[in-house]
């Protein structure tokens, strides 16, 4: 199993970008957001375990000694693009840049090779499948962007939902995908955030063990947000809909956090560019899936 934070200000989340927020508030969730990433750290450390974060690159110039704390923690620290805007909202010189800007930041904090990225909101999709080829051309290890689901906002359903060879134009690279659950013909997301959140402790851990584990071996990844775990933050100002699926099951992240934590051996635990390096040797065991080219009005 490998656990995976994405490091973001609460006010970065997709269901905020229409918010005009004033400069305290974005002040109080940048205070926040350190906040809550201490207490994942201390969590973390407690149970014994490693794990990836996917961070920011801007996180790094305004939060340098929490960034250099992931790595000398023992934790994996990856890329969360720059100033997590999605992918469509990008061309690919502008994502070039982005990418670039984030891994110099992340490493010059860590000092340590930045080898993993995620895309914010898992923005690869059809429509920015180009970002494959860029991503193997500026060294990139791994990829955990595609969430092989349907989704409203993101999602290649027909995506493997386990690790796969994914193909670009010139390049491949290893994408390694959140945990999903097949229910007869349906496949369920399940990896965490909301799902987390929403489903009671008990049935969230069934359905884990419930995930069929590929020939490669285990290799269920999870993700959360440090905003997940700060239940006394202010509520950003969202449609009724949003609200709910942003702030459903907060008050109880903390707790379920740590019970889940009480039942994995974190010996059994991975970083992602760890699970990466023993993925790629065995490369000849792994599908490959080419993203399909999007036609207009597609995604």
């Amino acid at each position: 199993m490998v656990f995976t934070f994405d490091i973001e200000e609460h006010d970065r989340i997709e269901a905020a970008a229409q918010c005009v927020l004033s400069p305290g508030y974005r002040l109080q969730y940048r205070l926040r957001m350190a906040v809550a990433t201490h207490y994942l750290l201390d969590a973390l450390e407690q149970w014994g375990g490693s794990a990836t974060f996917f961070v920011v690159g801007q996180i790094a110039k305004t939060h340098r000694q929490l960034v250099r704390m992931i790595g000398d923690r023992g934790h994996e620290v990856a890329s969360h693009s720059w100033a997590h805007r999605r992918l469509h909202t990008m061309s690919p010189e502008e994502f070039r840049s982005d990418l670039r800007l984030s891994k110099d930041a992340l490493e010059q904090a860590t000092g340590h090779a930045v080898v993993g990225y995620r895309a914010p909101t898992f923005s690869l999709v059809r429509s920015t499948a180009w970002a494959i080829d860029i991503l193997g051309e500026e060294g990139f290890l791994y990829d955990s962007s595609i969430y092989p689901v349907r989704h409203d906002r993101y999602g290649v359903p027909e995506a493997p939902a386990e690790p796969f060879w994914l193909k670009g134009r010139g390049l491949s690279l290893l994408e390694i995908p959140p945990a999903s659950l097949s229910i007869g013909p349906w496949r369920v997301p399940i990896g965490g955030g909301g799902y987390f959140r929403l489903l009671p402790g008990p049935v969230f851990r069934v359905a884990l063990r419930g995930i069929r584990q590929p020939t490669v071996g285990p290799s269920t990844v999870l993700y959360f947000h440090p905003w997940e775990f700060d239940s006394t933050q202010p509520r950003l100002p969202l449609s009724s809909l949003h609200r709910w699926r942003t702030y459903v099951g907060i008050r109880h992240t903390r707790g379920r956090l740590n019970r889940l934590l009480a039942t994995i051996d974190p010996k059994n635990c991975l970083r992602m560019s760890d699970l990466a390096s023993r993925l790629l040797a065995q490369r000849s065991l792994l599908s490959t899936f080419e993203l399909p080219l999007a036609v207009a009005g597609s995604t």
